[in-house]
């Protein structure tokens, strides 16, 4: 039964929404794979990913399958009760990392603030008030709510929303230096993105994440990894934790978790989930059985060796060919990043240029992402295929080839 809808066009959204996006011009409205058509019917490319969500593209069989039949089954129970999806999909997290205990959650802000709230709450009743201090990285994002926002290391996202959340400091990324000169006995957590990914695909140091673990084990502090943009198959590994063997205290999932359905985790271990007590912490939607019944699917799909060996070839594929049009028109100083989360940093020439290098590929029927004024970043699907992969760069390159002629 199809249902009649009145039309919208994108001159709407200034009418009706609040200002705090400012969407492309034209609005997608199918997608399949790696394709988007718009209201138009063109046919763009997808190297976004929903930003590093839509891990296995748009409208993949395994995800509309299981939430047509969880959507059959059954919608929302709430936290009094729990269901099957929850249960499955913890399991499989739990058998796959280093976690023991699963906290769902709705979005890697959320997923995020169990993480920093944990954090403090386990130093807060096993040494006292007095350890509650957070240390963060400069240029780091953790989401919008008062408390992720604060422990971001972004003051433009946090500046001008009255007193911050006291006991939060920020040091500069894969400095290692820095970090053992801010860490005390008052350090509750240190917070790190093993791939620092809004603040422009940056991917930590094997040292520094080394040294990070070290330091909160001397200091009897919890080691935090928010992996909401680098998890869940996107480096090559289901997490990036473990393509550098560090393991954290804490961990946050988002994102690719649910292909595209709004799910988030916090992941930790038996000994410091014993600290959210009954009633200690919660939310209404966390782990509501369409949200579960989708993360099983992706994790199904993507926690096996063809699809993350994939991740690794495809990495390459890309690199190869993004370095060669940074060299041939002069545009990137460096492409980085790991598996399928990939920056190509501008060159000084084409500093604070990735709007226009975003819009340029726009033209070209390409969507892609910027992480900051400085570095262009693509975040597609896993699986996305390879002759998606080609026709995609020869898109961004005459894309290229038109900003620079």
């Amino acid at each position: 039964m199809s249902v009649e809808h009145a039309a919208v066009q994108r001159a709407d959204f200034d009418q009706v929404m609040v200002p705090n996006y400012a969407p492309a011009g034209f609005i997608p409205v199918r997608g399949a794979g790696s394709r988007v058509w718009d209201q138009a019917g063109r046919e763009l490319v997808d190297f976004s990913g929903g930003i590093a969500v839509n891990v296995l593209g748009h409208c993949h069989p395994a995800l509309v399958g299981a939430l047509t039949e969880q959507a059959n089954n059954l919608w929302h129970v709430s936290n009094v009760f729990t269901n099957e999806p929850t249960l499955r999909l913890a399991k499989k997290l739990v058998d796959a990392t280093f976690a023991e205990r699963v906290f769902f959650c709705n979005s890697g802000a959320e997923a995020n603030e169990a993480a920093f709230k944990l954090a403090r709450r386990v130093a807060h009743d096993q040494y006292g008030p007095e350890k509650y201090e957070i240390i963060a990285a400069l240029n780091s994002f953790h989401g919008r709510t008062l408390f992720t926002v604060s422990v971001g290391g972004q003051p433009k996202y946090s500046d001008g929303f009255g007193p911050k959340i006291t006991g939060i400091s920020h040091v500069p990324y894969n400095d290692l230096d820095a970090l053992k000169a801010a860490v005390t006995d008052k350090t509750c957590a240190v917070v790190l993105e093993p791939i620092q990914g809004e603040g422009g695909v940056l991917p930590g140091q094997l040292e520094y994440l080394q040294g990070a673990r070290k330091l909160c084990d001397e200091h009897n502090a919890l080691l935090v990894f928010d992996e909401v943009q680098s998890g869940m198959g996107r480096s090559g590994h289901l997490f990036a934790y473990m393509h550098y063997g560090v393991t954290p205290d804490i961990l946050s999932s988002a994102k690719s978790i649910g292909g595209g359905f709004p799910l988030a985790a916090m992941l930790t271990t038996e000994k410091l989930a014993r600290h959210f007590a009954v009633g200690v912490h919660g939310t209404t939607y966390g782990g509501n059985p369409l949200a579960c019944a989708v993360g099983e699917a992706v994790i199904d799909v993507i926690n096996t060796p063809e699809v993350l060996a994939g991740v690794q070839r495809k990495h390459q594929q890309f690199k190869t060919r993004l370095q060669s049009i940074g060299q041939q028109y002069g545009v990137f100083s460096e492409v980085r990043g790991l598996g399928l989360l990939i920056g190509c940093v501008l060159s000084d020439a084409w500093k604070g240029k990735a709007k226009d290098i975003f819009n340029a590929a726009e033209a070209q029927d390409l969507m892609i992402l910027q992480a900051g004024p400085d570095v262009i970043r693509f975040a597609p699907s896993l699986v996305i295929e390879d002759a998606d992969i080609e026709e995609g760069l020869n898109r961004f390159e005459r894309a290229i080839a038109k900003l620079t002629s």
